[in-house]
């Protein structure tokens, strides 16, 4: 996907608008047109697009700061196009979760599920993020609603069909954990079957 540097877009619109102005000013409105279509152009994309796709290619690489001033490019996040908008609020979560700032990453998190989007896919990533900040908080049973989720979605995209099927087996591995504990407790009861196979006896008075 062919992105243009938030900074170059920025340039560019302000170059067509100006540029424009001027030309439609000294010389004639149909000599400055081309410019105004181009600043407008960019202008609509910046507003409806805003700057997702450029901080999205900057937090593969890991660079959080570059991330976290390309968002901070984007106009207003409630103008953007659905799909960007979502993904604007995922962007936000995941550079909170890597400061190690959960709860405002689990507020922007909630804040893209609530946005309708078109994949399963996309609904996917959003659910398992939830899931494993569930999971981090020993929130088990909410972790648990999220993996019901998930079970309900088409997942398409490999990797992202391997991460749920990991995640869902820890939640598995849980289940059986906790089982086995409360197994062991009732074990160590009154004339309850111990791990060694014998019956412990009520003392005698």
């Amino acid at each position: 996907m062919f992105l243009i540097n938030p900074y170059l877009r920025i340039a560019l619109m302000a170059a067509g608008i100006l540029g424009g102005i001027l030309l439609s000013a000294f010389v004639g409105f149909w000599y400055g047109f081309p410019f105004w279509l181009v600043g407008l152009f960019l202008l609509i994309g910046y507003v409806l697009l805003g700057t997702v796709g450029s901080a999205a290619k900057a937090l593969q690489s890991a660079d959080m700061e570059k991330t976290e001033k390309y968002l901070g490019l984007t106009l207003n996040p409630k103008w953007l196009y659905a799909t960007n908008r979502a993904y604007f609020y995922m962007l936000k979560g995941s550079l909170a979760l890597a400061q190690k700032d959960t709860e405002n990453g689990e507020k922007y998190l909630e804040m893209a599920e609530k946005i309708k989007l078109q994949t399963d896919n996309e609904k996917a990533m959003i659910q398992l993020q939830l899931a494993n900040i569930a999971a981090n908080k020993g929130n088990w049973a909410k972790a648990q609603v999220y993996m019901r989720n998930l079970n309900q979605l088409k997942i398409t995209e490999p990797n992202l069909k391997e991460q749920v099927k990991q995640f869902e087996k820890a939640i598995n591995n849980r289940g059986q954990m906790k089982a086995a504990m409360r197994m062991g407790m009732m074990n160590k009861g009154g004339g309850m079957q111990t791990p060694g196979g014998k019956r412990r006896r009520p003392k005698m008075r």
